[in-house]
């Protein structure tokens, strides 16, 4: 039996990078996926493919997180197409990147409507979802997972939105997790390391990932999938005792800064 057999999950951000891998990993185990992103409908396709050749259902739903009533529909479609919701993971996410003293206004919100307020929409939506959906006899109700990151307690230079927005969600899954407790929700977050994504290379070059990698303790930069396999685990029956964490995955990139 896959650990995460017929479950239902919506992961937002999921055409590529971390919330592609995501889906990955827990289409694998057996779990059927709602691919949220938004513009990036040839690569969200792409990676519906991948999901039905594992032999779990697709379904592709375009939706800006930052516009609460576009996430509204999302989840609402997504329960009508599968039936119920399980699991969501609140992985949508951008940075705009620029010194203190010369980032635009306009960069500074959209990092936080998308990465920060995107994710108080989907995850609070979502639990509204599995709270009207019949409690099992055991376990959990339903499984939300944020995804962070290590910004959330290093000062990184010209990621002041970023981080902002990051360490906001790791604090607002600890109070959302004291409170749906009861209702055995489990809430946790997952904070990456360096992950090689899409988004990363726009801001670095081949040489300078493999030189960063090699600068870790483990020995390389992180993969997408990497992430998928801790929300894999947090979204299982295994983690129903586990609820408020966060769950550092970084190869101990956190460890090696000065």
């Amino acid at each position: 039996m896959k650990r995460l057999q017929d479950k239902i999950a919506l992961i937002t951000g999921a055409a590529r990078g971390i919330g592609a891998g995501i889906a990955r990993c827990m289409a694998a185990e057996g779990a059927h996926i709602v691919i949220n992103d938004v513009g990036n409908m040839a690569a969200a396709e792409a990676t519906a493919e991948e999901i039905r050749a594992l032999g779990s259902q697709a379904l592709i739903w375009q939706a800006d997180v930052s516009d609460r009533a576009a996430v509204a529909a999302m989840i609402e479609a997504a329960v009508q197409h599968f039936g119920r919701l399980d699991i969501a993971v609140a992985n949508a996410a951008i940075s705009r990147r620029a010194p203190f003293l010369e980032i635009d206004w306009a960069d500074v919100q959209k990092t936080l409507e998308v990465s920060q307020f995107g994710a108080f929409h989907t995850a609070q939506l979502a639990a509204q979802q599995m709270v009207r959906q019949p409690a099992p006899a055991t376990g959990a109700r339903g499984k939300i997972i944020f995804t962070g990151s290590v910004h959330q307690e290093l000062p990184l230079p010209n990621s002041t939105a970023y981080n902002m927005a990051k360490i906001a969600i790791n604090h607002l899954a600890r109070t959302v997790a004291a409170e749906l407790a009861s209702e055995r929700i489990n809430v946790n977050v997952i904070n990456p390391g360096w992950i090689d994504t899409p988004g990363e290379r726009e801001y670095s070059t081949e040489e300078q990932i493999q030189a960063g990698g090699a600068r870790i303790p483990w020995g390389r930069i992180g993969t997408p999938d990497d992430i998928g396999k801790a929300a894999v685990f947090l979204a299982s029956d295994e983690a129903d005792y586990i609820t408020g964490t966060s769950l550092r995955v970084d190869g101990g990139f956190v460890l090696n800064r000065p």
